[in-house]
């Protein structure tokens, strides 16, 4: 449960972090200290800081990540966007037989305490649907609304 709630705070606070970022701050050493541990040979890393977590964002094997510390320095769990090429085969796959009329609009992977979700977000005309992983079996409705028509 612990986890699942994370992961919504997650998906909230990666959508308006940067909205209430203090420029004016530094970076706690605890968390610089559990940073440089985890990820050796990270470059350019940038700092957010919020009054829930500190977000680093950074380039490691070519890829862009994002990991989020408490203040204590404790990793609270990482994101980085992907191609669906990337995601498992089931989960590919499922997306295609259940949602071939959608096409996706955002895709990331966040890894909580060793497990690993997806979260996709797909559109058609009418709707918005934000998917999450059911392991590697298929997809869940996590959030879904309809488009304001103009």
């Amino acid at each position: 449960m612990k986890n699942k709630v994370l992961i919504g705070v997650f998906i909230f606070i990666t959508g308006i972090s940067s909205a209430f970022a203090n420029d004016n701050e530094e970076v706690n050493g605890r968390v610089v200290s559990s940073f440089n541990k985890e990820f050796a040979g990270a470059q350019n890393v940038q700092w957010v800081i919020t009054k829930e977590f500190v977000k680093a964002t950074f380039t490691l094997n070519e890829q862009v990540v994002y990991a989020y510390y408490g203040q204590q320095g404790n990793l609270m769990g990482v994101t980085r966007n992907i191609l669906s090429g990337q995601l498992p085969i089931s989960l590919l796959t499922d997306f295609k037989k259940n949602y071939s009329n959608y096409w996706i609009t955002d895709l990331f992977e966040m890894a909580v305490n060793s497990e690993n979700a997806y979260y996709m977000t797909v559109e058609d005309s009418d709707h918005k649907i934000v998917l999450k992983s059911n392991g590697t079996i298929g997809w869940d409705v996590f959030k879904k609304e309809r488009k304001q028509n103009l």
